[in-house]
């Protein structure tokens, strides 16, 4: 009889019971998958962007299928950090397994600090995701995650007021992703998540309209996963703190690959789109295929790729 495998990691010092999370903007803010999923069967998720200010996102289209995953342009449609904290925090409280990690977002540094302010004073919180994705309309619109200078100043005013441990998502749209890696930990970051969306464009061809009202849009899905991967290797090894990897990760395989390429945990996010349940099935099925494979503790999963 094999033995029990386990499926604990640890991220930035919070321990997660399984490296499988919900990535943030597939799982909604956590209680409407309650009823759907067992919590206590998933690492934890990450809560939609939460603004200063709420927002009602981009027109529609803002969704649409691709070959081998899908363009999103919903525009950090959300409800405001600070009607979370009202409304939904109450909620996740009472979910003894929820482990909540907000990700926060601001077109400005001073909208990120005033939404981590209002997140310090709401309990249940166990970290902070830093998306760094946006555009910094302060500085004509370039976005915080392909400059440098602009990411550095990011996470490091942040890191000053946050009472919880921060994790920045990175970027990918980037020529040198380890780069920026080794800005966000000199800054301060606790630990790195990625990738985010490639910027994409899909067009109707009878139109010759883009499919998406916002012209561009985000592409994720399986058909970007060996970039991701390639991505959170060579980001693994430019830092020392955690990475979280994700990208078109769909079954258990998918996770081991991102671990096996230096990653301490995974998000898992379109996935969720076709299968709400997917988190918890991929995270059961990784279970299962340490098992199989006589893998005791999956962390020691992490970095362990052959060259």
């Amino acid at each position: 009889m094999s033995k029990a495998v386990d499926m604990s990691v640890t991220v930035a010092g919070v321990e997660l019971r399984s490296p499988v999370l919900a990535a943030s903007g597939t799982f909604g803010y956590g209680v409407e998958f309650d009823d759907i999923i067992d919590m206590d069967r998933i690492g934890g998720f990450i809560t939609k962007g939460l603004s200063r200010e709420p927002m009602a996102g981009n027109a529609a289209p803002r969704i649409i299928e691709t070959a081998a995953g899908m363009i999103n342009a919903i525009g950090l449609q959300n409800m405001g950090v600070k009607a979370f904290a009202a409304e939904k925090m109450p909620k996740l409280r009472k979910l003894a397994d929820a482990v909540v990690i907000a990700n926060i977002f601001g077109f400005t540094v001073e909208d990120c600090i005033e939404v981590i302010h209002v997140l310090n004073d709401t309990p249940g919180i166990v970290m902070y995701e830093l998306n760094a994705s946006c555009p910094n309309t302060s500085h004509g619109g370039m976005v915080f995650g392909t400059d440098p200078e602009l990411l550095g100043d990011l996470v490091s005013r942040c890191k000053v007021v946050a009472k919880r441990p921060l994790m920045v998502k990175l970027s990918p749209n980037v020529t040198n992703i380890a780069g920026m890696a080794r800005v966000a930990e000199a800054a301060g970051a606790d630990a790195l998540s990625l990738v985010n969306t490639f910027l994409s464009l899909a067009i109707d061809v009878e139109t010759r309209r883009p499919r998406i009202a916002n012209v561009t849009g985000g592409l994720s899905g399986p058909a970007i996963k060996p970039i991701a991967v390639r991505m959170v290797h060579d980001s693994s090894r430019a830092v020392k703190i955690p990475v979280v990897g994700m990208g078109g990760i769909v079954r258990a395989e998918d996770v081991v690959e991102f671990m096996l390429a230096g990653a301490t945990a995974v998000e898992v996010g379109t996935a969720s789109y076709a299968d709400p349940r997917a988190v918890e099935t991929i995270s059961t099925g990784l279970r299962k295929w340490c098992a199989a494979h006589e893998i005791e503790q999956v962390r020691s999963l992490t970095g362990a790729m052959l060259s």
